[in-house]
């Protein structure tokens, strides 16, 4: 059927129930139930489309439990697209159940980025009335009860100039040996701009022509993982549209988030399956999208210059895997090959283990799952007694910086581009 992701009968059957996803189902992990592992989802979400099971409050509740780490996908003999699967039904759910006034307001201003701006701006000017500032966390707290907020959990603070506003759309090098855009994601855009202004800093010190495109819209993963697949549509067709005034002129865009760098590369082209032309036009300009770490471990000479110029740091680094740069883009060893020339780094016992982040219905109707999901990673990073968690995405720096808080740990999270930044900063 037109507009559909995935057959879910043919996977569903295609599913031989072999068991070798359960042990790293993350889900599974923290409510043992058949129900709640992938070859379970699978054979609901089959049942379902067959029209055997129907699409009710519990059904709904289940399939909403999914956290999409894409662990399932890793170790699946046949590959079998489970988080695809699930992403399918959610849009589903989404029409049949509607979506919650709040994320609806989100997404639609997602959409619109000078009312987003102005949105940043009033959060940032009224912000210490209701919340009180943990600056060393880049975080804040609510100071009472307030709706879809839950009491004492740590949220990303705003800025109070978001990153797109902080820079010129051109910064030039004068000897030029590259030229590549930045796309910097909606959390590091109006949270941790510290991010996008250590990219630049990297960048320019490696020559490279800086294009920071001020038209960029939200990659859509928020929405796509929550099923609002019209607005998805709409803002990956609105960036290809922009995008394709500049494609020709750059090298790379650069994107310092896993999960936005994860989106373009995979999703876009899933969600824009039935539209050709699209997932043409599509194409050109993925093939320039890369993870920051990766485009500058392989592209540029950013390992020579922290051998060479880079501090030796004497606080270690443990780094945390994001799902969506091991699984589905397969980046995990340059950001530790760049980390490694002047951090001591300590592995933890299963860095591949996903943080508990899950998407905005976890966070917000299902936050529970989150926090028995988060509990584990924190202990884990606990016992490497390393200063610094890193990891390339700032939703699990949202979801580890607050399950850090909750379990008592001291250690502090940066991406790896602030810590190759402070390396070289002199």
């Amino acid at each position: 059927m037109k507009n559909e992701l995935i057959d879910l009968i043919k996977t569903g059957d295609d599913c031989v129930k072999c068991g070798k996803c359960i042990p790293v189902c993350t889900i599974h992990a923290i409510s043992p139930d058949e129900t709640t592992s992938p070859r379970g989802f699978l054979d609901l979400l089959a049942a379902h489309k067959r029209g055997d099971l129907p699409l009710d409050k519990n059904t709904k509740r289940i399939f909403e439990s999914c956290f999409l780490c894409t662990n399932c996908v890793d170790v699946c003999p046949a590959r079998l697209p489970t988080d695809t699967a699930i992403e399918e039904v959610r849009a589903e759910i989404a029409k049949e159940f509607g979506i919650t006034w709040y994320k609806r307001a989100f997404f639609w201003l997602l959409k619109y980025r000078t009312i987003m701006d102005v949105m940043a701006k009033m959060g940032y000017v009224f912000k210490t009335c209701a919340f009180a500032d943990k600056k060393e966390q880049k975080s804040m707290l609510a100071r009472f009860y307030l709706p879809i907020v839950k009491t004492g959990r740590l949220l990303p603070s705003v800025s109070k100039t978001s990153f797109l506003n902080s820079h010129a759309e051109h910064i030039k090098s004068e000897n030029p040996k590259q030229k590549a855009a930045v796309f910097i994601g909606c959390m590091a855009n109006y949270s941790y701009t510290n991010i996008g202004d250590s990219l630049v800093r990297v960048m320019e010190k490696l020559g490279i022509d800086i294009l920071i495109p001020k038209k960029q819209l939200c990659c859509g993963a928020p929405a796509y993982f929550t099923g609002d697949l019209d607005t998805v549509r709409w803002l990956i067709k609105k960036n290809i549209e922009y995008f394709e005034t500049f494609i020709d002129n750059i090298d790379a865009i650069v994107v310092p988030e896993a999960t936005c760098s994860s989106m373009m590369v995979h999703d876009w082209e899933v969600a824009l399956k039935d539209e050709p032309e699209w997932v043409g036009r599509s194409a050109k300009i993925t093939a320039k999208v890369h993870l920051a770490t990766k485009w500058l471990n392989d592209n540029t000479e950013l390992q020579e210059l922290l051998a060479k110029e880079g501090r030796q740091m004497d606080y270690s680094v443990t780094y945390h895997d994001p799902c969506h740069a091991r699984k589905t883009q397969g980046v995990w060893k340059e950001p530790r090959a760049l980390l490694s020339k002047n951090y001591p780094l300590i592995e933890m016992g299963n860095p591949n283990r996903c943080c508990g982040f899950g998407g905005v219905t976890i966070q917000t109707e299902r936050f529970e799952l989150a926090q028995m999901a988060g509990a584990p990673k924190a202990k884990m990073i606990e016992e490497t007694g390393a200063d610094i968690v890193s990891a390339e995405c700032s939703a699990c720096r949202m979801q580890l910086t607050n399950a850090m808080y909750k379990n008592g740990v001291e250690t502090i999270f940066k991406n790896p581009i602030e810590l190759i930044d402070e390396a070289l900063k002199r």
